[in-house]
């Protein structure tokens, strides 16, 4: 019993830790109704630029407060994101509009090896590691009632309540929100949401800058477990079982 239980929570963990990546699918389909092939690639790009930055602030700040350069780290790789939202909404989505499904994913595939090339030439291949300071040594719980109790692994009960955090503001941003509610008529009906004056151009950029948050967030998380390499990309696919079980509504 005491070894289905440590399964069985370390698969729940694990869920969690895929519902982040997950999670940059479903807003990208909120808000263009299109399935966002470049969310491996956002997810290894802000990963990439989270490791580097974390690398770099101690060396040229003298900085030895791990926390703080991480914060700071965080705050570097999210404006390289936004800059990112801006540049696919300028770029690409912009010249996009009322255009057919197919031609939208077809703009992700780009915009998904735009990111893979561009991640290796200013960050490097290298493998680097992210280390966000989470205690990666296991506990142990019901000693009382298991007879060596269960283990659990602290690095993933802490990313996993990190992710359910995550989830459920972004489940209030979407049901509570204006900006919300105009995502998700956005990806009902482009052209009807032009035309009660929903600016589709501002609505995309903003959920392309969450997404790109959000693909910071887990590439953090999995680069902090995993080590930031170019196979992170595929930690998307493994996450596209939570997509189709969860939905992308």
């Amino acid at each position: 019993m005491a070894f289905f239980l440590e399964t069985l929570l370390g698969g729940l963990m694990a869920g969690m830790l895929y519902s982040l990546v997950a999670l940059g699918f479903v807003l990208i389909y909120k808000a263009s109704g299109v399935f966002n092939f470049a969310q491996g690639a956002m997810v290894l790009f802000a990963a990439l630029a989270m490791a580097r930055f974390s690398e770099w602030i101690p060396i040229y700040t003298g900085m030895d407060n791990i926390y703080v350069a991480n914060l700071l780290a965080f705050i570097g790789a999210g404006a390289i994101m936004f800059g990112v939202a801006w540049l696919i909404e300028r770029l690409a989505l912009r010249h996009l509009v009322n255009q057919e499904g197919t031609t939208l994913l077809m703009a992700t595939l780009g915009i998904s090896y735009f990111l893979d090339g561009i991640g290796q030439t200013i960050f490097g291949s290298d493998i680097y590691k992210i280390d966000i300071g989470m205690p990666k040594d296991p506990i142990l719980a019901f000693e009382s009632v298991f007879e060596g109790g269960v283990m659990i692994n602290k690095e993933d009960l802490y990313a996993a309540l990190i992710a359910a955090v995550l989830v459920g503001l972004l489940t209030l941003f979407f049901q509570k929100t204006v900006t919300g509610r105009a995502l998700r008529a956005v990806a009902d009906d482009h052209q009807a949401a032009q035309s009660i004056g929903i600016p589709l151009n501002r609505i995309w950029f903003i959920v392309w800058c969450v997404a790109g948050v959000v693909a910071l967030v887990a590439g953090m998380i999995w680069g902090s477990k995993l080590g930031v390499q170019f196979s992170l990309t595929t930690v998307a696919l493994r996450a596209l079982p939570v997509v189709i079980l969860g939905g992308l509504t």
